[in-house]
């Protein structure tokens, strides 16, 4: 796979931390052949759930069909960049200009 993307979501307590584990069941479980997911993380304020692909775009929109994943739409952030690189390329929300991993 030669891209991480990264869907970020702002975490406080252990029913986001809940929250984190059902979305990412629920993209293990539509994924299918676009890519796997690589895990996850929390900490600082904030989650990220971890996805190797070589088509970041397609498994985006892929995932964004998941009811879970429309549900946490507005709080969430999303990017990509190629492993082994730094800078990211934003997909989601429009606007967004800096994204990070704390």
């Amino acid at each position: 796979m030669k891209y991480q993307l990264i869907l970020q979501l702002p975490a406080s307590s252990a029913e986001d931390y809940d929250e984190m584990v059902e979305l990412e069941e629920a993209i293990i479980g539509n994924l299918a052949n676009l890519g796997c997911v690589d895990g996850h993380d929390a900490g600082s304020g904030e989650m990220n759930i971890f996805i190797l692909t070589d088509s970041p775009k397609v498994a985006f929109d892929r995932i964004s069909q998941i009811s879970a994943v429309r549900n946490v739409m507005p709080k969430l952030k999303v990017a990509y960049r190629e492993i082994g690189k730094d800078d990211f390329i934003i997909l989601h929300p429009a606007g967004l200009t800096r994204f990070a991993i704390a």
